[in-house]
């Protein structure tokens, strides 16, 4: 299974992106995908997730409110709209599938099985 981000780039404070995820591979089973990133020197850290059956989604406490996670089933594409980015929100973003098994997190980096390969995305103030 390989996954492939993109859709980052540079943007001002205030400003917008939507970040895109798919695989190039056939259709998995999977309960989940999910979005994380990495700031330079940082652990990275859990953004937002989204059960591929019923759609239920979960934030982190720093983009809820700002930034929207989706998927596409048909087109076995996960989105995440980032809006009123901030520069602390400067990192490569990651996307990360988990396997069919529902996981005991959501949160946690080490329960999604696929990772993608990362898109900067840089918000200068």
């Amino acid at each position: 299974v390989q996954l492939q981000a993109s859709g980052g780039g540079l943007v001002q404070a205030g400003g917008s992106l939507r970040l895109s995820c798919t695989t190039s591979g056939r259709p998995f089973a999977s309960a989940a995908w999910g979005w994380f990133r990495q700031a330079p020197e940082k652990e990275r850290e859990f953004v937002a997730a989204i059960q591929w059956r019923n759609g239920v989604t979960y934030y982190s406490d720093s983009v809820k409110g700002r930034f929207t996670i989706s998927r596409d089933n048909a087109k076995n594409t996960m989105y995440l709209q980032m809006n009123s980015l901030q520069p602390d929100d400067t990192a490569v973003y990651f996307c990360a599938a988990m396997g069919s098994r529902y996981p005991s997190s959501y949160y946690l980096n080490s329960e999604y099985e696929y990772w993608g390969q990362g898109t900067q995305v840089t918000v200068s103030s």
